[in-house]
């Protein structure tokens, strides 16, 4: 038993009626490392430990502040009866250890040394970010017990200091609010306080509270993953964040119609190039029109759309409704921008004007890149992405923006069609050069066609010109345009029910350099 206690990431030491050490685990040296052996501190007192700590330099100089004597004396005081509060003590190195201490009915006292350095760090950023913002946070926990606010929500409750709130249940705060005053009722303050407890009970609520003073405030309630609540106060009187936001999205909005303007006058002189070319070409200039038509009415009309009601509606949109649109905006112009980029990057190429910054690179390490930023959508589709057969440090000789853009879409690609539930990553080194590989257990390509889909404008499984909904059909054209590009090749290998598998080889780094 107390070989499995030395196992512990926690420190645990027992002291008994006269305060003295009667024991502790191996993970005590590991916080004070400053310590001889802990079975050597055996009989000293928790006062004698204390010293060593701070002989030791083990205790942070801020710790230190007010005084040896009072600092022993704080520690001390967890070895009363009936004290239970945990203490947080700074270390020199930056650490920070919770001490907890429960005395039993035979007047020995354990305590429990933990590594909190984390926790705390994470709980000061996120109070760091609440207190910078400009809006009212509130966070109650699975007691309905008010644990954590910004200064704002303590001036919306119309107290002085947030020390008057913490502690206190939502009930009570509200209760306070409704009896004080401040808050503008169309009911008694009773009717006004179940209606308010009633939305704080659901899932996610809203309602507006008006205070007497003229301001506005929409208070916005959800329920948190450990049962707990977070409140958000936003101020509504203020309209002058919902127009700054509809001026930025007019701004964008020009800017997206310069740019559709200029790739449509793009696409016309194209079209006049094609019309020049063989029968072949001829028809992909159609496949072209078609498709791109398609391609930029859709993101177009949305834009068009949602800019409409943003400036007919200006003075009735909430800033919720205002980001809402905006973030629809915004994704029409980013799916416009794609398809430039995608456009210009294959004319660039064919025009052998597309320069490659090579040098070497770390293959694997962008494959586990790319894993990690696919993994939340990935499993939003209840898909695993598997990357065990990509070791760190195998060294390609690749442009490493465009590599890393050439294995994003072949990801974003798997994660968005296959019908399966796990995609494959692996990189290798082979006689050819080193081969990177996505695969999926989907329902696959028929093999017929496999050259097709490699062609401008075409999807797996239908026919030219279709399927407008799962884009412009230019990844994979582009996809093998740069690995040709970079002297390798794109390969592709599929069955109906057997799956996908795209596999891309570049040269591999030279040996002095990947050394």
């Amino acid at each position: 038993m107390l070989d499995a206690l030395d196992c512990l990431r926690s420190a645990i030491t027992i002291f008994d009626g006269a305060g003295r050490l009667v024991y502790a685990n191996a993970h005590l040296n590991y916080l004070f490392r400053s310590f001889p052996p802990h079975q050597t501190l055996l009989g000293r007192t928790y006062e004698e430990l204390i010293a060593l700590e701070i002989e030791g330099g083990e205790i942070a100089v801020s710790a230190l502040a007010g005084g040896i004597k009072p600092f022993i004396a704080l520690r001390l005081r967890q070895l009363r009866k009936n004290e239970f509060v945990p203490l947080d003590v700074a270390l020199a190195d930056h650490r920070v250890v919770e001490i907890k201490a429960r005395r039993d009915s035979s007047d020995r006292t354990v305590l429990l040394w933990t590594d909190v350095t984390a926790a705390r760090a994470q709980l000061a950023r996120l109070r760091e970010a609440i207190s910078l913002s400009a809006e009212a946070f509130a966070f109650f926990d699975a007691n309905d017990k008010l644990i954590l606010a910004n200064e704002l929500y303590a001036h919306l409750c119309g107290v002085q200091t947030l020390d008057e709130l913490i502690g206190k249940t939502f009930r009570e705060i509200a209760a306070q609010g409704a009896n004080s005053g401040r808050i503008v009722l169309d009911e008694t303050p009773q009717q006004w306080l179940e209606r308010r407890l009633k939305s704080h009970r659901e899932a996610a609520g809203a309602v507006t509270i008006r205070a007497n003073t003229g301001e506005a405030y929409l208070a916005r309630d959800r329920a948190s993953p450990n049962g707990g609540r977070v409140l958000i106060f936003t101020d509504v009187t203020d309209k002058v964040r919902a127009e700054t936001a509809l001026a930025e999205q007019e701004h964008a909005l020009a800017n997206a119609n310069a740019q559709a303007e200029q790739q449509q006058s793009y696409l016309a002189d194209l079209a006049r190039r094609l019309d020049q070319a063989s029968a072949s070409v001829d028809s992909a200039k159609t496949t072209l029109l078609r498709t791109m038509s398609h391609e930029l009415k859709t993101p177009l009309n949305a834009i068009l759309g949602f800019s409409d009601l943003m400036a007919t509606l200006a003075d009735n949109l909430a800033p919720a409704q205002i980001r809402e649109y905006a973030g629809l905006v915004h994704q029409g112009g980013n799916n416009l921008l794609k398809m430039i980029n995608q456009i210009m990057d294959l004319t660039k190429i064919s025009a052998g004007r597309y320069d490659l910054r090579l040098a070497p690179m770390d293959a694997g390490g962008v494959l586990w890149m790319m894993r990690e930023i696919f993994l939340q959508r990935a499993a939003t589709r209840g898909i695993e992405i598997e990357a065990g057969r990509c070791p760190v440090g195998l060294m390609a000789h690749a442009d490493e923006a465009v590599f890393t853009a050439m294995i994003h879409a072949l990801l974003e690609n798997a994660v968005t069609f296959t019908t399966g539930n796990r995609i494959t990553l692996s990189a290798q080194a082979t006689q050819a050069g080193v081969r990177i590989t996505v695969e999926d257990n989907g329902e696959g390509v028929a093999a017929e066609d496999l050259a097709r889909i490699q062609e401008p404008f075409e999807h797996a499984g239908q026919g030219e010109g279709t399927g407008h909904s799962k884009g412009a059909g230019l990844g994979l054209t582009l996809i093998k345009a740069f690995a040709e590009l970079h002297g390798g090749r794109l390969e592709l290998d599929s069955r109906l029910g057997e799956g996908f598998r795209a596999s891309v080889t570049l040269h591999p780094a030279p040996l002095s350099a990947a050394s």
